[in-house]
């Protein structure tokens, strides 16, 4: 028997389905939001709580992400069965109250607690709703609608580094995890009352008759395919150096270039919200229309991406000149999430229609446990060790281990394409090749 607890819509109009979409994103700002003004607070919490920048690391990537990546897996599980905005609803409630939370706590393992607690309530909300997005558009349009999705992070980005960085002067550390976590509560009420549960399989035309299988038996499914394998590996990768950028980029341009917090706020929320949601949203697009010729554009999308940053990155990084800095930050911003849209769509297009959340929640578990889990807690310690050597500055070196993992990325993805179209003929019937939509 399968088990669906909210109003289904067999076929969403247009407007019904954009709407949703608007919501789900609006969910994914707030996620972002509460999940990184973390970044831009972070010098200030250190110095109140007398921390250096491995426990910055620990406190800002390792412990969100572990409780965040493992009960990602068991919340996409239900995801599979039940009511999915149920489930995004549920989950953003917890989150957003957690992070008012944060506001008040005044020892350091108080932090790690409620930080602990927001990790907990996003990690139900990703894998249900890219699951949903998948219900409301077709093949042809998914990539550009999770691409739009994803843009979320880039305009969450852009609300908590610029409105983060006012309030943060103005009012203080604390304020800004209240200001941050309210908004999540208006949501709650908006996707329980207005937003209905799409049928599974509609827009694909198939038929949703299986229960929906065992976190198990997904896991040795993904594992069997090939291009899951690279496309996580490389996922993984070109957030490593992301995450680490988003908490440590803030303190780079307070410690290397003097800028005030204000000052930082307004030129990471354009860089990373307006420069970055247009790269990542533009991706989809690419990725939509190249691939109804070939599927593998998919791939190759995000590989031109990571190719096309690369020499911006040590310019951003060791450049003297603060405009100089800023404006070869626009490179990398452009291109920095151009992996996810795609990524999300050929994640959901490898499995069945029961699987799809838990696909996504395994995908998210793997890219957090090495991106975020790792990202900042590397460069922090990385950190640590070179300031001995080059003093102040030792952020502008730490930080240029994205280079790395962003081509190492970029070799994943390369090698995903040689089997993506074959995979996706497993679970479509369609033939082998790679014009399969």
């Amino acid at each position: 028997m399968i088990l669906e607890d909210a109003p289904v819509a067999l076929k969403p109009t247009t407007a019904r389905r954009s709407y949703t979409l608007l919501l789900l994103t609006l969910v994914y700002v707030v996620n972002y939001l509460d999940r990184q003004i973390l970044g831009i607070l972070l010098p200030f919490i250190q110095h109140d709580f007398h921390l250096d920048d491995a426990q910055a690391g620990l406190l800002s990537g390792t412990i969100f992400a572990v409780v965040y990546a493992s009960l990602g897996i068991p919340l996409a599980s239900l995801a599979d069965r039940l009511s999915r905005r149920n489930i995004i609803a549920a989950s953003l409630a917890m989150f957003s109250f957690m992070t008012v939370l944060s506001a008040y706590a005044v020892r350091y393992w108080q932090l790690l607690l409620a930080r602990f607690g927001t990790g907990i309530g996003e990690a139900g909300t990703g894998p249900a709703i890219s699951s949903m997005i998948a219900d409301l558009y077709p093949p042809k349009q998914r990539a550009s609608a999770l691409a739009f999705y994803s843009a979320g992070l880039n305009v969450g980005l852009l609300i908590g580094f610029f409105a983060g960085g006012w309030v943060l002067q103005h009012f203080g550390w604390r304020a800004a995890f209240v200001a941050s976590g309210a908004p999540g509560l208006l949501l709650v009420v908006l996707l329980l009352f207005t937003v209905e549960e799409p049928t599974r399989g509609a827009v694909d035309a198939l038929q949703d008759r299986e229960a929906a299988p065992s976190l198990w038996a997904t896991i040795r499914y993904l594992t069997r395919i090939p291009s899951f394998r690279w496309i996580s590996v490389g996922c993984s990768m070109s957030a490593f150096g992301g995450y680490a950028g988003i908490f440590f980029i803030p303190k780079f341009l307070y410690v290397s270039h003097h800028m005030t917090p204000e000052e930082v706020g307004v030129a990471l929320a354009l860089l990373t919200g307006v420069a970055g949601a247009l790269g990542t949203y533009l991706s989809g697009v690419f990725a939509d229309r190249l691939g109804v010729r070939d599927v593998r554009w998919n791939m190759y999308v995000p590989i031109m991406a990571a190719f096309f940053a690369l020499p911006f990155v040590p310019v951003f990084y060791l450049a003297p000149s603060t405009p100089v800095a800023l404006a070869a930050a626009i490179g990398p911003s452009l291109m920095g999430a151009a992996y996810l849209g795609p990524s999300y769509a050929m994640t959901q297009a490898l499995v069945p229609l029961r699987m799809r959340a838990q696909a996504v929640a395994i995908l998210l578990f793997i890219l957090n446990m090495i991106a975020l889990g790792m990202g900042p807690l590397t460069v922090g310690f990385i950190s640590d060790v070179l300031r001995p050597f080059v003093g102040s500055n030792s952020l502008r070196y730490a930080l240029m281990t994205g280079m790395v993992t962003s081509v190492t990325g970029a070799f994943c993805y390369w090698r995903a394409s040689r089997t993506l179209a074959r995979d996706i003929g497993k679970v479509t019937g369609a033939a082998a090749n790679p014009r399969l939509r």
